[in-house]
């Protein structure tokens, strides 16, 4: 049985107001079925959650199937040239209709008892229903949809946050890279089995950089104190302009966000000198992006929501999406994107692309299920946060906000 109970919001309570500033969670928030229920409610469905590149979906009839949770939505290029989203779920007796991860379509057929649905959601063939039987009032329910200059997001709510400050603020840094006309060229995922929170607690912070991630350390300056970073990052500063990347910085993340939109944040972080991209020697690995001109040592974090993060290189970007599938295990999905015109082979070879972080994230993922293990000891308790996870407590602090929102 729960720990805490279900309906009982005082235990939830109870246990946030025992909260330690400057502490990690307590246990019962990483292992009790019934607060992942109510993160659900209150924070997945909720929220943004990236769910692609428009590229993927360049001609009506091309779809592909996002999961989050209990949740699953069809996104789908409409005969009318815009992205719409549904629920994969039939009208019928509630199956999942779409079971392939993506590809072209005609119609939507359920695997079940064969109803089969338009692109456009619409019902158009039912088998032996009777006279009275509407087929206009059994489409698929639409799902909450929208775009940031070409990065595609999906909301399980049907009155999500605006993403209007998010695409205005972020034009010019976004366009930088010329988001809209990138593609992907590849794409992971990594099962990852602990609770979706662990997952982005590790992303969020980079004081486990220096002893776990030995290939990123030695080109990231996120792995040196602010203080440290600050003086590393002369040499970007310096070639910024010339490359031609203009400095941002943009924080409306978490605690942070404007009330009723999506949070988001922008920012440039210097590699050390010798180094002008994330790869395997920090030589360039595909073609340089938008206006940019030049290497001048640095990459661009963005982030969207709480869920889905970006690393924009002068010449790719990898994305990072996590998701909960339940409260013991959570997926990460990664997109490599470069120039819409790159040719693979001969302008950027995937091996090399994706080199630095596949091994990052294969790392992390056992660092989080170790972490995972430890967490569901008897003998765990919460221990502080360090300088160096300001981004982490503050995620926490978040989480701990939006449970309490009615």
């Amino acid at each position: 049985m729960s720990a805490v109970m279900k309906g009982e919001e005082r235990s939830v309570a109870e246990l946030i107001a025992s909260q330690k500033p400057g502490y990690s969670l307590n246990q019962l928030f990483y292992t009790d079925p019934e607060i992942y229920d109510l993160e659900i409610k209150r924070i997945v469905n909720r929220n943004w959650i990236l769910a692609g590149h428009v590229s993927q979906l360049s001609e009506p009839g091309d779809f592909k199937v996002l999961n989050v949770g209990q949740e699953s939505a069809i996104i789908v290029r409409g005969k009318d040239g815009d992205l719409k989203a549904f629920a994969n779920v039939c009208r019928h007796r509630g199956s999942l209709v779409c079971l392939e991860k993506h590809g072209h379509a005609e119609k939507f057929t359920c695997p079940y008892h064969g109803w089969m649905y338009d692109i456009d959601g619409s019902l158009t063939a039912a088998r032996n229903m009777n006279d009275k039987f509407d087929k206009s009032s059994h489409g698929l329910k639409p799902v909450s949809i929208g775009e940031i200059h070409g990065l595609i997001f999906v909301c399980f709510d049907e009155n999500p946050p605006s993403l209007e400050g998010a695409i205005r603020d972020l034009e010019e840094p976004m366009g930088m890279f010329d988001f809209e006309n990138l593609k992907v060229a590849a794409q992971k995922s990594y099962a990852i089995p602990a609770n979706w929170k662990l997952a982005i607690e590790n992303y969020a912070e980079c004081y486990h950089c220096a002893t776990a991630h030995p290939e990123y350390a030695q080109m990231h300056t996120m792995m040196l104190d602010a203080e440290k970073r600050e003086r590393a990052s002369g040499h970007m500063y310096e070639r910024m302009e010339a490359c031609g990347v203009k400095a941002f910085d943009i924080d409306h993340v978490d605690t942070e966000a404007r009330p009723g939109e999506i949070g988001f944040g922008y920012s440039r972080t210097a590699m050390f000198s010798k180094y002008e991209t994330g790869s395997r020697d920090g030589k360039p690995v595909a073609p340089l992006l938008g206006t940019i001109t030049g290497y001048d040592g640095g990459h661009a974090d963005l982030s969207f929501g709480p869920f889905s993060y970006v690393l924009a290189y002068n010449d790719h970007v990898v994305c990072y999406v996590f998701t909960p599938i339940d409260h013991n295990n959570s997926n990460c999905e990664v997109y490599w994107l470069v120039r819409g015109d790159a040719v693979e082979g001969e302008d950027y070879h995937e091996g090399e692309l994706t080199w630095l972080w596949d091994i990052t994230t294969q790392a992390d993922k056992e660092i989080i299920v170790n972490n995972s293990k430890g967490v569901h000891s008897k003998y765990y308790e919460p221990g502080p946060f360090s300088g160096m996870e300001r981004l982490e407590r503050r995620f926490t602090e978040w989480v701990l906000q939006e449970l309490q929102r009615p």
